[in-house]
């Protein structure tokens, strides 16, 4: 497949004037043609919502990275939603690969499900698309920002890494997305593997400064302390290892359980001993 031929449709969480998403969009030029639809918004923490609120809206801005002039899609919804809207109307076919991301902030444990980088994966992946989500640790006052004291060089190496092998074939059976995670402090020589989604939370829930009920109050978030996370998952790779996390994510969210088992046990009947 020639160069010009691969189709490759670019997303974030971040908003459309995130620097993580150009970093992505120059390295993954090298790989085809990339579409970058982005929320026209900073939408982090959307996970794979589609708001019924969200107007649609598709706004054609012409930016120039590095000299070279780009045409790129601002769209008025969640990540999911642009992924939606850009295989629908944007890209002139289904593209042969999405990518979300390059975040602020890693998506790691069970936080994935709130992550917008993830959720608009995952989109991709229930429209038969393979799809790269990745995201590159920084501290928690980045997440929200559009630091330029954040390099991306290293996570725009990785992306570019698992780019190419996410478009040598089709992804095994079950796997729908590939989530990488690079530390803050990796090179591109830093090694890979590959992990587990981590059970416990990454995140404690912080709640709104004391304020009546009726006035707005934002529920925060801290990194968790003091707790022992499970060696092989992505967040002792990530914080433990520093070493690159990638975990195969599956749209299929059936718990692994043996449904006999389950069942007997929904019908009241003692566990065998």
């Amino acid at each position: 497949m020639k160069n010009d031929d691969v189709q490759i449709l670019l997303t974030n969480d971040d908003g459309i004037l995130s620097p993580g998403l150009w970093a992505a969009a120059e390295a993954l030029s090298s790989l085809g043609y990339v579409h970058v639809v982005a929320p026209r918004e900073q939408s982090s923490g959307a996970g794979r919502s589609l708001p019924l609120a969200s107007d649609g809206a598709i706004q054609p801005r012409q930016l120039t990275v590095h000299g070279q002039p780009w045409t790129v899609y601002a769209v008025g919804g969640s990540p999911a939603q642009t992924v939606l809207h850009g295989v629908l109307e944007i890209t002139p076919r289904t593209p042969d690969l999405v990518v979300s991301g390059i975040n602020y902030g890693e998506n790691v444990g069970p936080g994935v499900t709130i992550s917008g980088t993830v959720g608009a994966a995952l989109e991709a992946a229930s429209l038969g698309v393979p799809a790269l989500a990745i995201s590159l640790e920084t501290s928690h006052e980045q997440h929200f920002s559009y630091s330029r004291e954040v390099d991306f060089s290293v996570a725009a190496h990785f992306t570019t890494l698992f780019g190419r092998a996410l478009l040598k074939g089709s992804l095994p059976d079950d796997v729908g997305v590939i989530k990488v995670d690079i530390p803050s402090d990796a090179t591109p020589e830093t090694p890979w593997k590959i992990t587990r989604q981590e059970r416990q939370r990454y995140y404690d829930p912080v709640p709104p400064k004391p304020r009546p009920w009726g006035e707005p109050g934002q529920v925060g978030y801290r990194r968790r302390e003091g707790v022992t996370f499970t060696p092989g998952s992505d967040v002792y790779a990530l914080l433990v290892e520093r070493v690159v996390s990638v975990t195969p994510l599956s749209i299929d969210l059936t718990a692994r359980v043996d449904f006999d088992t389950l069942r007997r046990w929904l019908d009241g009947v003692p566990p065998t001993t």
